[in-house]
Parts: C-alpha cells; structure tokens; sequence
C-alpha cells in the first residue's frame, strides 16, 4: 500500500512542509519587521519639526496600511488561485513580499527626497499587505493539499509555526542590532540592514519554491474540467455564508490569540503590573517560541481527535490559562515568565484554525473562502482590537482576559456550527 493509503508522509511532502514552512516564516518576517523599527522610520521618514508623537502615529499608519491591503490582495490572488492553479500564486505572493521589502531598505530619506520618502514607503507596505493576504490562506491551501487528508493538521499546524518563526525571528533581529550598535548608528544605516536581508532572502525563497508542484487536488479539478465558472467569489458569497461566518469567527479566536497574548502582553504586563521591560521582552520571545511547538502539538491533535473537538477544548484552555496568566502575574509577579511560556504554548490551539477553514469550503472555491473570510476578519478584528481593549482597560483591569473569553466562545460556537467537506 501507498505511503497516502497509510497515511504516511512522503519526502516530497515533507520537502513541501518544509519549504512553505521556511517561505513562510521568511515572508512574515518581512511584513513584521516594519514594526520593530517604527520608532527609527518615523525619525527618518517625516519632517523633523513634526511632534513626535504625530511621527510616531504616521509611522504606525503606515504600518497599519499594510493589514488594510491584505483583504485586497488576498482577494485577488485566491480568485487566479482557484482558477489557474495555487503554486503559481503561491510563488507569487513570496516575490510581492520579498521586493518592496528589499526596496524599504534603500529607500531615500526625508531628508534626501522630501516627501516622496514617506509616501513611497506607503506604497511598498500597501505591496507587502497585498503579499501577506495572498500567502497565508494560499498557504494553508497548499500544504493540505498536498499532504494525505489524515494529516491536514499535522500540515497546517506546522505551516502555523512557521509564520510564528517569522514573528520571532523579527523580535531577536530587532533586539540583536539595537544591542549591537548604539541608537546614532541604527538611525545612520544599520536599520536597513533587516529590510535588505529580508528582500535577499525572500528572493531565495522564491526560488527555492520553483522546485515545488502544483497541488494533487486543483491537478485532479483541472483534469476533470471541474473548476469553478465565473468569479469564485461570487460562489463564496451567494452559496456559503454559513462557512464565511464560521470561519471569520475563528479568524477572531486567531486574532485575539496572536493580537492580545502574543503581541499586547508584553506591554500590558509592564502597564499594569510594573514587569521590568527587559523581563517582558524575553519572556516574550519564550512564549513566542512555545507557541510554535504548541501550533504542532495542537495540528497532531486534530488530526487525532478531529479539529472541531481540539478547538472547542482548546478555545476553553486558552481561556483559562488567560486568566491564570494575568490574574497570577498580579498576585505573584516572580512567576510571569513561567505563566507566560504556558500561554504561549496553548495559543497554539490557532494552529488548527486554518484546518477548519480547509474543510469549510469545497476545493474548487477553498482558495478565495478562506482568503476573504479569514483576510476581512483579521482587518477587521486586528485593527480595532488593540483600540478597544485600550478602551476597555479604563474601566475593567482585566478587560485583556475578557476580550480573549469572548473570542473564545465564538470559536468554539464555530467549531460546533462548522459542516466540514472532505479536504481531498
């Protein structure tokens, strides 16, 4: 019997898990790593008699332009996607990335071009947003695609971690050079060091994803002549709105797990519970790095017990754990590293998500459900989560664990609400 009869991964699928796993990792590196030194591109980017406090809010606008473009973007790739094949778009969506990344690090200065500096640097995060909103969906499409239907989770858990590296990567790129070399000569050149890096070594994924082949299951749709007529999204839209809204409720879950307890914590922590920053920051990248191992954890279970029993457990641990995390580090501060590093781990219940989202839609319009329920949820839900929590703390201490409960149950109302198609 076959190695797919059992079950088994080939080392083809492998070689596939791990290049899309390390384009991944790479390509979310390029879109974070604007964030890291927004407090520099906003020295350089903008007039220097303009408040500081105004610099600091273009600089994040522009940051935020990016995940206002990814709904766009994603849209778009997954319609060429479903209908002239996922590798294509899939090589597309890394060289997207990898280009305006590489062109943020030589970029003129204000002071060398005026305003046309802030305003081309718009332009290229406007690309990297489209890029990302292509990428991951398209990403998940590919691997769960190619691996046995068994191992679906296993597969998107581990293309999951893989966009976490990216996120970790980012942070001890950042925290390496600002250790290295002195704010003076981070502002004088060393701040493009991580954007050129990051274009060079997107290029190389492109290439690297030459050597890959297309998906088994849009071969077998082509073979067949069985892909979608017309505007797959109008297919999304007119005949699965159940599937759209289950999945941008798991989307939501997604989001509160990555936005509030991997990105927000750190700062909160040090807000609310006087944590010294440089404790906040390693501790950080510890739950970062145990999120990666729990995202594979998590797809393994799935892929055991099925993906709506894991989230549904999952979503209620991750709350719980939530709680522990901040009403612990408020009773006993000593242990917020370790509180941490646990959390991190069970936000990896986000890594079966994308597994649900693969068995929500058929595979003739997989590519463009997920990429506009996912990308018009995490636009909506990233953007305005940070701003309401903000809003909420003044009147609820714990208004993070709240906000993280709620989405919680709405991923577990999901799982229960999802009617699964076969993934092959």
């Amino acid at each position: 019997m076959t190695a797919a009869a059992h079950g088994a991964l080939t080392r083809r699928d492998l070689r596939t898990l791990l290049l899309a796993a390390l384009g991944g990792a790479l390509e979310f590196y390029d879109f974070i790593i604007f964030v890291f030194f927004a407090a520099v591109i906003a020295q350089l980017f903008f007039p220097p008699d303009t408040p500081e406090w105004l610099r600091q809010l273009q600089a994040f606008g522009i940051f935020a332009a990016g995940y206002l473009a990814r709904p766009l973007g994603g849209i778009v790739m997954a319609h060429f996607g479903d209908r002239v094949g996922r590798k294509r778009m899939f090589m597309l969506s890394v060289l997207l990335m990898a280009v305006p990344t590489l062109l943020m690090g030589l970029l003129p200065t204000y002071a060398e071009i005026g305003l046309a500096a802030p305003l081309l640097l718009l332009l290229l995060r406007l690309a990297q947003g489209a890029a990302v909103g292509g990428e991951v969906p398209g990403a998940w499409v590919f691997v769960s695609e190619h691996v046995p239907a068994s191992r679906t989770g296993f597969a998107c858990g581990v293309l999951t971690a893989g966009l976490t590296l990216g996120i970790l990567l980012g942070s001890l790129v950042s925290s390496a050079l600002n250790t290295w070399w002195t704010p003076e000569q981070v502002l004088d050149g060393v701040w493009r060091a991580p954007f050129v890096l990051g274009g060079v070594f997107g290029l190389f994924a492109v290439w690297l994803r030459r050597y890959l082949h297309e998906t088994p299951v849009f071969e077998e749709m082509r073979r067949r002549r069985a892909l979608v007529e017309g505007l797959p999204l109008r297919v999304v839209l007119s005949g699965h709105a159940r599937e759209v809204a289950t999945s941008m409720l798991l989307t939501w879950l997604l989001t509160a797990g990555i936005v509030v307890v991997i990105l927000m914590t750190p700062t909160l922590v040090q807000r609310l519970y006087a944590i010294a920053p440089a404790t906040a920051a390693q501790a950080n990248s510890l739950a970062t790095f145990a999120l990666c191992f729990g995202c594979i954890a998590y797809g393994l279970a799935a892929d055991r017990f099925g993906f709506r029993r894991v989230i549904a457990i999952g979503a209620l641990v991750l709350a719980a754990v939530v709680f522990a995390l901040y009403t612990g580090t408020r009773a006993s501060p000593q242990h917020f590293t370790a509180l941490y590093v646990l959390t991190g781990f069970c936000v990896g219940v986000v890594g079966v998500v994308p597994t649900a989202m693969v068995h929500a839609f058929p595979p003739a319009i997989r590519f463009s459900g997920i990429s506009f329920a996912y990308n018009v949820a995490y636009a909506i839900a990233g953007g305005t989560t940070p701003l309401l929590i903000a809003w909420w703390l003044r009147s609820a201490p714990d208004a993070p664990v709240y906000y993280v409960a709620l989405a919680c149950l709405a991923g577990i109302v999901a799982a229960k609400l999802s009617r699964p198609h076969p993934a092959r």
